[in-house]
């Protein structure tokens, strides 16, 4: 088995904070969670999109307020869902151009909505550790934030690879929290996409141990640290 940590691979994020002892996760950031490709030249406005999207990916508080009014609640969810639709409808429309099959669902998990590519095996669409998938995605939400003017947290996935990834990852935090709570040694892993790093946070604070993410993208790390 290789060391914990290796063969993950790196995205885009800016600025985490400490992740405490059986807090959970709060890795509040200032760019977005998996801007890959269209880094270069984005406008102000859309830098201010990836701004918020790390805020709510890795922040472990999650909504910040409550509606207090069922209207309200109904209102985010018709939103959340007209994402999806122009996500799907995005999507769809680069499945044709590359002449690429699979069929796209779309569902509301939380607050955001998530839209996913199954139905057939498209590596074209992941790439080597995720990259491509990361770009992708983020295309896609500036184009329902350039439709809707609000930004978009959706999340995108093709042929599951996201919830294959959220269990290795789960599984590598709990491996590296055993390690640590065994050696009385701080642990520092390889760098990751804040997509990655929140679930890496989490599987180490439920262990009851201590994370902090540390460095500059592209090659900010997880580093988990022995309790106390």
């Amino acid at each position: 088995m290789g060391v914990p940590g290796e063969g993950f691979g790196t995205v885009t994020e800016s600025e985490d904070t400490v992740f405490s002892e059986g807090t959970g996760s709060s890795d509040k950031a200032v760019l977005s969670e998996d801007a890959a490709a269209p880094a270069d030249g984005l406008a102000p406005a859309e830098e201010k999109l990836d701004d918020a999207d790390d805020e709510f990916d890795d922040e472990a508080d999650g909504d910040e307020a409550e509606d207090d009014e069922t209207g309200a609640a109904e209102g985010d969810v018709s939103s959340l869902e007209e994402e999806g639709e122009i996500a799907a409808d995005y999507i769809e429309g680069l499945l044709d151009i590359a002449d690429l099959d699979g069929d796209i669902d779309m569902d509301v998990e939380g607050d955001r909505a998530v839209v996913s590519v199954v139905g057939a095996t498209l590596h074209e669409l992941v790439g080597a550790d995720g990259e491509v998938l990361e770009a992708l995605q983020e295309l896609t939400r500036l184009a329902v934030h350039r439709r809707t003017g609000e930004r978009a947290r959706l999340m995108l996935d093709v042929g599951g690879f996201r919830a294959r990834r959220r269990s290795e990852l789960a599984d590598l935090g709990r491996d590296v929290a055993e390690e640590v709570a065994r050696t009385g040694e701080p642990k520092k892993l390889r760098a990751m996409s804040p997509f990655e790093r929140k679930i890496i946070h989490d599987a180490v604070a439920t262990a009851g141990l201590r994370s902090e993410s540390e460095g500059e993208e592209p090659n900010r790390r997880v580093v988990v640290f022995p309790a106390g």
